[in-house]
């Protein structure tokens, strides 16, 4: 009898340790996110540091003790990534907080929801970025400069410069991004399917993120010679490409396919899940209150704007409970005046702006 009670309150614990568990599983492709918090030593000059906490799987420390001259560049995606998704969602009620936490993930993050998928698809994309613009600056050994780009020089410039080498970018982001996902070991196959799915959209936004720059060169700024060479836009950029993605995003569900197990969308099961499009697993809930159980924060004292109509709106992001007015002195620069040669004087003015609070 006495065992049975002892099973009885140790049950509850069981479940909560299965639960985490299978919350690590699920987050564990985007670990090393973690890798931006403070008090990780950035100097990677050791293969010791793959080690840190707990910030990099098992298959990725091993990556990363093969090419420890790499880390610098997935710390600095790692930065990246957090800044890019909290500025993308900044307007919206889930606005990617909970990023900070990694890789300690909360649901919103840890399952298969709309949110997993963009943080997912962001920093395949980003990790790359990443690379692919520190082989062109020379800070890894390992690369350099893209090569020419095979497409025909037009006639009026000709291909020259230190274009970013999104190649090795691809070819390096994507064997530490997809490393753990390769692996039976973390989460289900439909889970597994889901994030490797996404990785290849984030990676592909960066292929449609290459664009020609060019620089003129001749006598007193005339453009006689013209050298162009292939740039990627700015993280932001494909950020915002890719949140467009996450409103559109489709819900699937796994299916077997022939031999395959595949992922198919659940409303529409007649078509295959398109290359360019997020999937997703599970709904999310409305995030205007907070629940630990599903990662939501909720949407009390954040700020909206009561003039807008979109998702920053005091009616969608406070979800109907109204919101609170207060003032506010601001101090800024005005009455500015340049002078001869070559300072800029300014004065301090000071006003009230109205801030509105969601209840």
């Amino acid at each position: 009898m006495r065992a049975r009670a002892d099973m009885q309150q140790q049950r509850p614990l069981l479940l909560l340790l299965m639960l985490l568990q299978l919350l690590l599983q699920h987050g564990e492709g985007i670990y090393w996110l973690g890798l931006a918090s403070r008090g990780i030593p950035v100097s990677w000059n050791h293969t010791q540091h793959c080690k840190l906490l707990h910030a990099l799987a098992p298959d990725q420390q091993q990556l990363c003790r093969r090419n420890l001259e790499l880390m610098g560049s997935v710390v600095q995606a790692a930065e990246l990534t957090k800044a890019a998704c909290q500025s993308s969602f900044r307007d919206m009620r889930w606005n990617c907080s909970s990023i900070q936490s990694a890789p300690n993930f909360s649901p919103d993050l840890a399952k298969g929801t709309r949110e997993s998928a963009f943080v997912f698809s962001l920093s395949a994309a980003v990790l790359s970025h990443s690379i692919a613009r520190s082989c062109a600056s020379g800070a890894l050994p390992s690369c350099s400069c893209a090569p020419a780009p095979a497409e025909q020089a037009s006639s009026d410039f000709r291909w020259g410069g230190c274009g970013d080498n999104v190649h090795y970018g691809l070819q390096m982001g994507s064997a530490f991004s997809d490393a753990t996902l390769n692996s039976r070991r973390s989460g289900s196959p439909a889970i597994r399917l889901m994030h490797l799915h996404n990785n290849a959209v984030g990676r592909q936004a960066l292929l449609d993120a290459l664009e020609t720059r060019c620089k003129c060169h001749g006598v007193s700024g005339s453009c006689s010679v013209k050298t162009c060479w292939k740039s990627l836009l700015d993280v932001d950029e494909i950020s915002s490409q890719l949140k467009a993605r996450y409103l559109s995003a489709t819900k699937v569900v796994p299916r077997q396919v022939g031999s395959r197990r595949q992922l198919v969308p659940r409303e529409m099961e007649v078509r295959p899940v398109l290359e360019n499009e997020l999937v997703y697993l599970n709904s999310s809930p409305d995030y205007c209150s907070y629940n630990a159980k599903h990662g939501s924060y909720g949407t009390t004292d954040r700020q909206c704007n009561k003039t807008a109509t979109g998702s920053s709106s005091c009616g969608l992001m406070c979800c109907g409970r109204g919101y609170n007015t207060y003032t506010e002195q601001v101090e800024e620069r005005c009455n500015c005046r340049y002078h001869w040669c070559c300072y800029v004087t300014c004065k301090k003015c000071q006003h009230t702006v109205e801030r509105y609070v969601c209840k």
